[in-house]
């Protein structure tokens, strides 16, 4: 059931990513797939291919260029891009795009983490996947509960201090 789950989940991005990707996917189809197409051509100009570098290295480029067209056409196409923002109503509230600064209990320790879509996933800048065991736990939930993460070997307690847009 997990893999089913997953294929029809729609990739969450914020709408900086999403404007990268976008700007990165003109690039390439705009400017980067011209040139390797005139590289290409060069290439072949320069007679026998079977023992051309320059054709070689283009090709490979090439198959490179189209691969990333693809990926970025696929998160463009199957996204849900989420803006961060808060209402009065929920701003309280932990969701994908917000900030959180919680408790973690056992070690009697605060951390600042940023949900973020997969794609956007940098642990070494506090940004962790919605789908991370400790997102997974808080996501949806209030500031001032008291959250276990469970999942994971060994399971604790965090307390939900803050909840902020990033």
């Amino acid at each position: 059931m997990g893999k089913n789950k997953s294929m029809s989940k729609k990739t969450i991005i914020s709408k900086e990513k999403f404007i990268e990707i976008k700007n990165e996917l003109k690039n390439l189809v705009q400017n980067e797939r011209p040139k390797i197409i005139a590289a290409l051509q060069s290439a072949r100009e320069q007679g026998d291919l079977s023992e051309n570098a320059d054709y070689d290295a283009a090709k490979q480029r090439q198959g490179e260029i189209e691969a990333k067209i693809k990926e970025y056409e696929n998160i463009i196409n199957n996204c849900e891009v989420i803006d961060g923002t808060t209402t009065k109503n929920d701003e309280k509230i932990v969701k994908i795009g917000s900030s959180v600064e919680i408790l973690d209990m056992q070690e009697n320790e605060k951390y600042v983490y940023s949900i973020v879509g997969t794609i956007e996933t940098d642990p070494d800048n506090n940004k962790i996947s919605n789908d991370s065991p400790l997102a997974a736990a808080i996501l949806g939930k209030k500031v001032g509960d008291i959250v276990e993460i469970k999942g994971i070997e060994r399971p604790y307690k965090v307390k939900i201090l803050k909840s902020f847009k990033n």
